[in-house]
């Protein structure tokens, strides 16, 4: 693949920024590089203006326009590092489109990532964010992250212990938020096919009589996702807004006791209880409030009606957690980075 190294380095300023929101956002001035040496030269830039990096625009909600530099990857490329005879370690640029680096990782024949179908964003978005769903997580297949750290243009790898990968969250989004910029993730894919389909409607769907394959898990995850979730092309929104959350076995009981037929996952710090449950219960799926609504058919997302701003979205937001919080005792928190 083209590994696009040979992109010149251009700062454009009052730079329109793109997002699956649709919202209009300005950066005073906007970087994309196409190289870890493109990226260490804006190195003294950085430190004379606040700096945000962004990804695909698939997980941002922008309140006003941004005063500062915004930065993006456009570094690319796929190649083989190690490779046995189970399964091959990959190096994947972070400006590559995640959902072609899963559809690609297919046609070699390598198994891990197919779960993760369709998943909007990036390959540097796939470290920083642990992208998760049908029951796999991008940390699931992580070896590795090669990162820059903004302050000084020094490149420094994390192996998969040091990104303190938890549920929708890593170092990246904590302790080192704003600190460094993605550019490589080495992933560890596999030859032989352990299907992962025991996970929500995949089960239930899967072709009868099929051979299980990759492809075959593939396909069916991205029937399932665009069966119940928005097109962003169409519909303004950034997927799932909410994550889902995890609580305690005595909370856990607690409501069950009132709502029996709740669905839950058992995880290994609780039960995560999924929050377009708790929103639809609450009576807000497919409710609108002014230019903002919950989706009609998963109440996990929120969209943009049209002419939406990132202020009606937030009050949306604000309005749907309340009332999870009135009804259940618990606090659902955004996935989507609110750009204040």
């Amino acid at each position: 693949m083209d590994n696009g190294n040979s992109m010149k380095l251009k700062i454009s300023e009052n730079y329109p920024i793109y997002n699956t929101f649709h919202i209009e956002a300005h950066a005073a001035r906007y970087a994309k590089y196409a190289s870890v040496e493109e990226l260490q030269s804006l190195v003294p830039e950085l430190q004379r203006q606040p700096v945000l990096h962004v990804g695909g625009g698939s997980n941002l909600l922008f309140l006003h326009d941004y005063d500062g530099l915004v930065l993006h990857s456009a570094i690319r490329g796929i190649d083989v590092v190690e490779e046995d005879d189970a399964s091959v370690v990959v190096v994947v640029g972070a400006g590559i489109v995640w959902d072609d680096f899963v559809a690609y990782s297919i046609e070699q024949g390598w198994s891990g990532a197919e779960n993760l179908s369709l998943i909007p964003g990036e390959v540097g978005a796939s470290a920083v964010q642990n992208i998760g769903a049908y029951g796999a997580e991008a940390k699931d297949i992580i070896v590795k992250v090669e990162a820059v750290e903004l302050a000084t243009g020094q490149v420094r790898e994390f192996d998969n212990a040091e990104c303190h990968y938890d549920y929708r969250q890593s170092i990246f989004k904590q302790e080192l938020r704003g600190k460094y910029a993605v550019t490589h993730v080495y992933y560890r894919l596999f030859k032989h096919f352990e299907p992962c389909v025991s996970y929500g409607n995949i089960q239930s769907i899967l072709p009868q009589g099929e051979p299980l394959t990759p492809q075959l898990v593939r396909d069916t995850v991205i029937q399932l996702r665009q069966s119940k979730l928005p097109d962003p092309d169409v519909q303004g929104n950034a997927g799932s807004f909410f994550m889902n959350p995890v609580v305690s076995q005595e909370q856990f009981e607690s409501i069950q006791k009132d709502y029996p037929n709740m669905p839950f996952y058992v995880v290994p710090h609780g039960v995560k209880i999924p929050a377009g449950w708790l929103i639809e219960q609450c009576g807000w799926k497919g409710r609108a409030l002014g230019k903002a609504a919950v989706h009609d058919r998963q109440a996990l997302v929120l969209v943009n009606l049209g002419g939406a701003t990132g202020q009606d979205i937030l009050l949306l937001s604000d309005t749907v957690r309340q009332a999870v919080k009135d009804k259940f005792n618990l606090s659902i928190h955004p996935e989507v980075n609110i750009i204040s």
